[in-house]
């Protein structure tokens, strides 16, 4: 089996809760559909393919990394054959707001590039999948799509993949970031995360997320400040098991989103 997934954030059921008590006959699969497109397959091998999510005009879903208010999805590729890995390849998110708590995520639908490295190249991978996601108008309600499909020959370049390949978060030389350091701070259940980053503003509205590739760690909604050419974000870090945890900051995440751009970095060295 092969599985991409994030770990969901401890409490995000009550933060739910609420709204998903007042869904009482609404039906999810009419809210979202979802389909595999097949893409093409690049020099190395690689199939190039996306997971396309039409939702009902006004719903919203989320990206990896939601919020406080939100879901992370989650990828289960149980069934598929020839299968080695899969990369998700994020656009660039947008944040809206969800009975008056800040997400990250995507208005309408999200079309997720995919990196689909086969056992054997030279034979077609059979995809299936299941996504366990989180769908919000006014009320929040959770959601899951199945789908299946086949990745064989060598295809063409589809545009709407490679427009959504080329609507990546920029890097961090892109994006003019020139220094990046994270202080932490031992609090009582964790580790409190002061990034520091100099870079041009990317809009008037910058939201920050820091996120940590370690299993069973819940990272809040960062605090971010901007004074002048340098940005600052706050955000605990609280694994389940504080004894057995050390922060790799290798593994750290730090993501700036603006007005219709990104630019993410990943790690985050002592300042």
């Amino acid at each position: 089996m092969t599985r991409t997934m994030i770990p969901a954030a401890a409490g995000l059921a009550a933060a739910l809760a609420a709204p998903v008590a007042g869904a009482q006959g609404i039906d999810p699969s009419q809210l979202v559909q979802g389909t595999l497109r097949p893409g093409w397959q690049a020099e190395d091998g690689t199939q190039i393919a996306a997971v396309d999510l039409t939702l009902t005009p006004g719903w919203k879903t989320y990206w990896r990394a939601p919020g406080e208010a939100g879901i992370p999805p989650t990828f289960d590729w149980t069934g598929s054959t020839n299968l080695d890995t899969v990369r998700l390849r994020w656009p660039t998110p947008s944040v809206f707001y969800t009975s008056g708590m800040r997400s990250i995520g995507y208005h309408d639908g999200l079309l997720l590039p995919i990196e689909v490295v086969p056992v054997d190249p030279a034979q077609p991978v059979r995809l299936q999948l299941r996504v366990d996601m989180g769908i919000c108008l006014d009320i929040c309600v959770p959601a899951s799509v199945a789908m299946a499909g086949e990745l064989a020959g060598p295809g063409a370049p589809e545009p709407g993949i490679a427009a959504a390949l080329a609507d990546q978060p920029m890097d961090p030389s892109a994006a003019g970031l020139t220094r990046i350091g994270c202080a932490a701070e031992a609090i009582a259940d964790g580790w409190r995360l002061t990034a520091t980053l100099d870079m041009p503003p990317l809009g008037p509205d910058e939201t920050v997320a820091v996120e940590v590739d370690q299993p069973d760690v819940w990272v809040s909604e960062a605090e971010a400040v901007r004074d002048g050419a340098t940005l600052t974000a706050v955000a605990d870090v609280v694994p389940i098991d504080l004894e057995g945890f050390t922060l790799d900051r290798a593994a750290l995440r730090v993501t700036v989103i603006g007005d219709g751009t990104a630019m993410e970095a990943a790690g985050c060295p002592a300042p």
